[in-house]
């Protein structure tokens, strides 16, 4: 490989949110490497190392916006990855991914309202419809032998509420791992249609794609849908950039583009990533081909540990993901209650990761693990947990 994933950065001096939390959790454990937070433990691609350097030689921090450099960057990457032909002025830049889906749900939402989301799904969700007095309608989805599929009868009748606004739509799913086809992404968009629905949809994860899925970006499917969903894309979990707080809100709608406008307005929030931007302008100009070697990696990472419960621990599941690069392992069959089973992995494995009830109810007994790690950091994990299971006598 041209560049390098196998050497360990130790983050913790450094300020890392998951290294700061796990040294909180495990104080005194030498060596161990949290796998929750969904940022990667690979050094930072070169050409933005080396860009960012040349960069600062002569930029002067001060307030900065988007440049024309930024822009093509962008829109070229949208067209030449996902087939998406954008323009500039449908850009509203925030401070990251969530913040701009708290700040939709507020656009769009009054308190009261419905949003539908489909747990298990990434918490912060829940967050932003929650502490805005908006209500969670869950239409679950339903998993069979670790594959997910959206419950399309029940998400039909909850569309037809009409105190239900907004569907929430996270693609590819995190935490389970699914690239939704076009054939499934076609039948939300006839009801979101049918039901006069805004959709936003969260595709932070769709440049990381595994071997045989395809991403499409749900703004591409009909002019129809294009004018009645946000999407919300970052270079953060492409690049690993999620330091530098830069998202990028697509919205071709003018109208909702200037509500989403006035409601970032209203309370202040403001993007002003003066690194960000150049840092994303270099990720979508020059390290394609950093990211291509990075999702190698991670799916090799997949299948070993995979392998690994397969041949050890067959009731334990950890399928291929199709996308992101988490896994979501099923340990239901150690019948421990969520309590047990996260003191079990941190206190005997040393294994420090995302437990699944915080992604609803759906997600208890499950677990998600970070695999955007050097092997070897997995190895010595997996290692840490057989023996665990074999001091439990469990088989």
């Amino acid at each position: 490989m041209k560049y390098d994933f196998v050497t360990r950065v130790d983050r913790k001096k450094d300020g890392s949110n998951k290294w700061v939390a796990i040294e909180k959790k495990l104080k005194g454990r030498e060596g161990i490497v949290p796998f929750s937070v969904a940022d990667m433990e690979f050094k930072t691609p070169p050409e933005i190392k080396d860009g960012l350097t040349e960069f600062l030689d002569h930029m002067v921090l001060g307030y900065t916006s988007a440049n024309d450099d930024y822009y093509k960057a962008l829109i070229s990457w949208m067209e030449r990855k996902h087939n998406f032909k954008i323009e500039r002025e449908w850009v509203v830049h925030t401070q990251g991914i969530v913040a701009g889906i708290f700040n939709a749900i507020r656009a769009y939402s009054s308190k009261g309202d419905g949003v539908i989301i489909m747990r298990p799904v990434y918490f912060p969700f829940s967050f932003a419809i929650e502490r805005q007095e908006r209500k969670i309608v869950n239409c679950p989805l339903i998993e069979n032998n670790g594959y997910y599929e959206i419950d399309f009868n029940l998400l039909d009748e909850l569309a037809k509420d009409q105190n239900n606004k907004i569907l929430l739509f996270c693609s590819p799913h995190n935490p389970c791992g699914r690239v939704w086809t076009k054939e499934e992404l076609e039948k939300i968009g006839k009801i979101v249609l049918d039901n006069n629905l805004l959709l936003l949809s969260d595709e932070i994860h769709s440049d990381i794609i595994m071997p045989g899925s395809k991403h499409i970006v749900f703004q591409t499917l009909s002019d129809d849908l294009a004018e009645k969903t946000i999407t919300f894309t970052s270079p953060s979990k492409t690049f690993n950039l999620a330091g530098l707080g830069l998202s990028n809100i697509i919205i071709k709608n003018k109208d909702l583009r200037d509500k989403f406008k006035k409601a970032m307005f209203n309370v202040g929030i403001n993007a002003n990533s003066a690194l960000g931007y150049k840092a994303g302008e270099l990720a979508y100009n020059y390290c394609e081909g950093w990211l291509d070697e990075a999702i190698s990696v991670i799916y090799e990472n997949e299948k070993f540990l995979m392998n690994f419960f397969e041949k050890n621990y067959s009731k334990i599941k950890a399928p291929l993901s199709e996308g992101t690069y988490l896994s979501w392992i099923d340990f239901r069959d150690l019948g421990l209650d969520d309590t047990d089973l996260e003191k079990f992995l941190e206190d005997k494995a040393g294994i420090f990761s995302n437990m699944g009830y915080i992604f609803g109810d759906e997600g208890k007994g499950f677990v998600r693990l970070n695999l955007a790690c050097p092997k070897d950091v997995l190895a010595e994990a997996l290692g840490r947990l057989d023996a665990a299971l074999k001091e439990i006598n469990y088989k």
